[in-house]
């Protein structure tokens, strides 16, 4: 799962990134309004934790955008004890939720797995495709009832593809979602091929069937049929 946190609270910053890292998530973070507009507009996240009030403009002007281009982003907006205006205006722009500063770490991990699931998943705890069931909560994978033990990278990958089912991935979305933006420093996805058949052969091995297809000079596709 991949998450920008936009907050000028360095700090604060620091704390947030480092716990969602360690918590196994993508965590990149903007300081300011302009960062934060010019990330947004170049990658995808999958959850966009937003302060309101911002050093140079106002989160909820960056909500508006998003929601203008249509993000697919779960955004959960943070904002101070008394600034209930602003959490009524960022609920009615399409906010998803929010969460009132002070907060505790593991309060803020409960609300992005919630949100992950209702933008993903429609609130279920488990994913279950064909032979393929996977626990979010526990971050388990099973295939046929027996579990499938998977690195991090491969369980994120298993994940990409379940909630892009049928859609053609590249390898560059693919990469970006996994690393970040610091993919931008790679000579090339080639290592992207080794995930996917890693995950392809632990998913085989255990009597699946091949999900996973090469669509030539494309990417993969993840198909539900």
């Amino acid at each position: 799962m991949k998450i920008l946190l936009v907050e000028d609270n360095t700090d604060l910053s620091e704390t947030v990134v480092n716990y969602l890292r360690q918590e196994g998530y993508i965590c990149e973070a903007a300081p300011d309004f302009e960062t934060a507009d010019e990330k947004i507009a170049i990658y995808q996240y999958d959850i966009i934790v937003l302060d309101i009030t911002l050093p140079d403009g106002s989160g909820l002007e960056l909500l508006k955008r998003l929601k203008q281009n249509r993000s697919e982003a779960g955004v959960l907006i943070v904002s101070a004890k008394n600034a209930l205006d602003d959490k009524l205006e960022g609920l009615h722009l399409g906010a998803d939720d929010y969460l009132t500063k002070p907060f505790h770490l593991a309060e803020l991990n409960a609300r992005v797995q919630s949100l992950m699931r209702r933008k993903r998943f429609n609130g279920s705890n488990e994913i279950i495709l064909h032979d393929i069931r996977v626990n979010t909560t526990t971050n388990q994978v099973f295939v046929k009832d027996e579990e499938a033990t998977l690195t991090r990278k491969e369980y994120e990958l298993l994940l990409y593809f379940i909630s892009n089912r049928n859609r053609i991935l590249n390898k560059e979305s693919i990469a970006e979602h996994l690393w970040g933006d610091n993919i931008d420093m790679a000579d090339s996805f080639d290592f992207i091929y080794t995930h996917i058949k890693n995950l392809r052969k632990k998913v085989l091995t255990k009597g699946s069937r091949n999900n996973i297809k090469s669509v030539y000079g494309m990417g993969y596709k993840f198909t539900s049929a």
